[in-house]
């Protein structure tokens, strides 16, 4: 009996075999409530993996419409006089995972090129709209002829007070056809490699913090005079990272497999060179996007009057 402590335990009632709730042959009336409620909880959890899904589809749809808008043609070549340039994104596989990567190469009033790889840290939709301003930014800036290392100066002033707590590596350069000096500088970003007869290394890089860091150091500049055969590969980060190698030993894999492919020989075809060049490294990375420039100079360009 509750609350009585001790005494004998009184007799419980028999029991009765007949359940007023049972039918002969039928199951109890519990089983069927549970069977009930585990056919409407695994219906549930079906519409929602299917919600899901169809989100994730709709935001990748929404992510790469928007990329598309705000970069250029990923795939496109741009031929000149004196070298050809060639491009290629490829975004991650997950659509969680793509992000701000993003790169420009564009003609300066004064003859020089334009060129800049550039990672915004993050995914999804904020990834990218941080990194449309600072791309857009970053070419307007370019217009004013200012060295590289001004010109990151100035990006890096406007990250740190107009987009809070955003941090960016870029590369940018100038290639001057007349000369075939590119001067360039970087900002917590991975050097460019340049493929040379028959061989390949990477450049080394000037001074420069991430994006978004700190105002109180200085971009320092570098240059490499470029010759006729020469090729510049311009990448972000999920070109030679993955989960089962470090960024060092992805770089050493891209200079050989550049080499392998055989970019950079006189005549070679780019656009099959770098599709072979992302096979042999494994092809699209998984957890992050991929943006790859690639500069193949093929003259001594025009002189500048």
């Amino acid at each position: 009996m509750v609350g009585v402590v001790g005494g004998t335990r009184p007799a419980l009632p028999p029991a009765d075999d007949r359940d007023p709730d049972m039918t002969p042959g039928a199951a109890p009336a519990g089983a069927l409530m549970v069977q009930d409620i585990g056919g409407m909880v695994q219906d549930i959890d079906g519409r929602l993996w299917a919600e899901r899904r169809e989100r994730a589809a709709e935001e990748r749809r929404v992510t790469l419409a928007l990329r598309e808008a705000i970069l250029p043609e990923p795939g496109a070549s741009i031929d000149l006089p004196y070298a050809r340039i060639a491009v290629r994104y490829i975004p991650a596989g997950r659509a969680s995972s793509l992000g701000g990567d993003w790169y420009d190469a564009a003609p300066l009033p004064d003859g020089r090129m334009f060129l800049a790889v550039g990672d915004v840290s993050g995914h999804g939709l904020p990834a990218i709209a941080e990194m449309a301003q600072l791309r857009h930014a970053l070419l307007g800036l370019s217009m004013t002829g200012a060295c590289p290392g001004r010109l990151l100066t100035w990006l890096n002033a406007m990250v740190l007070t107009r987009l809070d707590d955003t941090t960016a590596t870029a590369v940018c350069g100038h290639f001057d056809p007349a000369t075939r000096l590119f001067t360039w500088a970087q900002a917590g970003h991975l050097a460019p490699i340049l493929v040379r007869r028959g061989g390949a290394r990477q450049l080394g890089a000037p001074r420069g913090v991430v994006l978004g860091a700190t105002s109180s150091l200085p971009y320092g500049v570098a240059d490499v005079r470029l010759e006729p055969g020469d090729l510049l590969l311009m990448f972000t980060d999920g070109l030679v990272e993955r989960r089962s190698r470090d960024i060092g030993a992805g770089v050493s894999l891209i200079m050989e497999a550049a080499v392998a492919t055989g970019l950079g020989t006189a005549g070679a075809d780019l656009d099959a060179g770098l599709d072979r060049l992302l096979e042999a490294i494994g092809g699209p990375n998984p957890e992050d996007d991929t943006c790859l420039l690639a500069v193949a100079v093929t003259g001594k360009g025009p002189r500048r009057p």
